[in-house]
Order: structure tokens, then C-alpha cells, then sequence
């Protein structure tokens, strides 16, 4: 079971629930290899939000310690000095005991964490920092579809973002096989619906596509051979994979797409899973290949 939020503040555009949306005020805490935190990352970027919020990125490769600071700024965050992300729980929270958990916002006027749950943080991004989006920049969460964003996104999460630790992870064949077949289905039904439409709920990107688009992109790397999901790989997908180099190919997609620290992260972090700690070189997959989606508007 994947812990949930355990700091669940929120920033309004109105201040109403005393943390105001801001420009200078916020950091964003993440990191490249973290699944939950490229979701942030991504809309940050299409929102032009990076004006704004500042960000801290963390090591790829957690220690004993866990998420720490890169060695190639002296080892310490450049905001609050810290040298590991649990100071920054312990200074929200003196008695705080749960998972230190990516990604996270800080606020710089109050020294605390205000949100680390993944699920909001990037709605609060769309909804509540409107007046600081770049012009033109997609509205991700129109008030139209958000029953239908929040129902489609409810079902990525439990099959296919989680569903790939719940097989990876599993501790029982039984666990394993339903996790796995859970996962299958639902990325079958996946390519079939973008075989009609560009993105997964027409011709404009919302919010599900958002939080789809991590677990695709770790996918080969990680998730068909370490995770054991290895009944197709995204590349067997004829839309499935047109759809997320087009997503790759945007602004806030590929740039926050590190493959070097995704595998660094997952093969030499998870010594239960891979004690050896070997970084596999492949898979060698052009993500540049033109996509050819432009014809499917709706």
C-alpha cells in the first residue's frame, strides 16, 4: 500500500487557507528518477510556473539516510542547507515519524512543508496559481472535465502507476499475477482508446496525461525487467508508444526526463530487488522518432 499525503496543506490563490500564492515564496522539492515527482516537474514547466517556484533536486541515489542532496553542490540543499530531506520533515514536524517522501513544497517564509501529497500538488499548481501561468500555456484541469479527468486518472493510478510496484513488489504469485494482469489490461485498453484520439481525453493534454506519462517513460527502462511486468514492453504499443514520444517531444516532458538517473535510482537503490547494483546500458530506443499524431485531433 503506497503512503498517501501525510503533510496535506494547501496554497490558495486567495490566501483563504493562510498560505497565498505567491511568486518567490515556494520551492518545489523533487527529484529526476521519482515517478511522483516528474509529475510535478512537468507542470511546473507547461505552466511557465518555473518563474516562480523555485526547485531543489535531490541525489538520484538515496542512502541509508535516504533522499540526499548531489555531492556536486557540496551535499547540501542550496535553499535551507540541509543535507538530507528528513531535516526538512524534522524541522516541519520535531516528531514526525513517517516515510520522507517526494515530491514536496516548502515554503521559504514559514521554514516548513506545506504539501507532500502527490495527488494535489499538481492540481494546486493548475487551479490555484492561475495568475502566474504563462500565456498560452494549457489548462490542464478545465472545470468541464474534472469528473472525468479525476475517474480516468483514479484508474491509472491503481493499475498502471501503482499497479507496477504491486507486481515489482509483490511477495505472493498470486499478488504478482493480479497486479500484473490488472496492469496488461489496462494498457491494452490504453492503446486501444489512443488509437482514436490524441491525447487520452481528446485533443487537448489534461491532467490524466500528465500522470500517465512518468510510468510509460520508465517502462523499458525499469518497470519490464526489474519489476518482472514483462508481458509487452511500451515499444510493442503501436499508439501507446506514438503517443508518449509525442508527449516526450513537448516542452516539460523530455526535459524532465533523465534517464541516467531513473536507472541509477531504481537499480542502485532497490538492493532487495537488484543486490548486485548493475545499471543495465540499455534499452537503446529512439524517443526523438517522429510520432506521427498530428493527423488524430479529437
Amino acid at each position: 500500500m503506497r503512503q498517501q499525503g501525510t503533510i496535506t496543506g494547501r496554497i490558495t490563490g486567495d490566501g483563504s487557507s493562510g498560505y497565498l500564492a505567491e511568486a518567490g515564496r515556494y520551492d518545489l522539492y523533487a527529484s529526476l528518477a521519482c515517478p511522483w515527482s516528474q509529475r510535478a516537474l512537468i507542470v511546473r514547466s507547461l505552466l511557465g510556473l518555473d518563474r516562480v517556484i523555485g526547485l531543489s533536486l535531490t541525489d538520484p541515489v538515496s542512502g541509508e539516510h535516504g533522499w540526499q542532496f548531489p555531492e556536486r553542490q557540496g551535499g547540501r540543499d542550496p535553499v535551507t542547507g540541509a543535507q538530507y530531506l528528513s531535516e526538512l520533515y524534522l524541522i516541519t514536524d520535531p516528531g514526525y515519524q513517517g516515510k520522507c517522501t517526494l515530491p514536496f513544497v516548502w515554503d521559504t517564509q514559514t521554514q516548513r512543508i506545506i504539501t507532500n501529497d502527490v495527488s494535489q500538488i499538481t492540481v494546486m499548481l493548475e487551479t490555484e496559481f492561475t495568475g502566474y501561468h504563462r500565456p498560452g500555456s494549457p489548462d490542464l484541469y478545465p472545470a468541464a472535465r474534472r469528473r472525468d479527468i479525476d475517474a480516468l486518472s483514479t484508474l491509472i493510478y491503481l493499475a498502471v502507476n501503482n499497479g507496477v510496484y504491486k507486481a515489482g513488489l509483490a511477495t505472493t504469485q498470486a499478488a504478482y499475477e493480479e497486479a500484473f494482469d490488472a496492469l496488461f489490461a489496462t494498457m491494452d485498453a490504453l492503446d486501444e482508446r489512443l488509437a482514436r484520439r490524441r491525447f487520452l481525453l481528446g485533443h487537448e493534454l489534461c491532467e490524466a496525461d500528465v500522470r500517465l506519462f512518468p510510468t510509460l517513460a520508465r517502462f523499458d527502462a525499469v518497470y519490464y525487467t526489474l519489476f518482472k511486468c514483462n508481458l509487452r514492453r511500451l515499444i510493442d504499443y503501436q499508439y501507446l508508444w506514438g503517443y508518449a514520444r509525442d508527449l516526450y517531444q513537448r516542452p516539460g516532458f523530455g526535459e524532465t526526463t533523465d534517464f541516467d538517473q531513473i536507472k541509477r535510482h531504481y537499480y542502485q537503490t532497490q538492493s532487495w530487488v537488484n543486490p548486485s547494483r548493475i545499471v543495465p546500458k540499455g534499452p537503446f530506443v529512439n524517443w526523438l522518432e517522429p510520432h506521427g499524431r498530428d493527423r488524430l485531433s479529437g
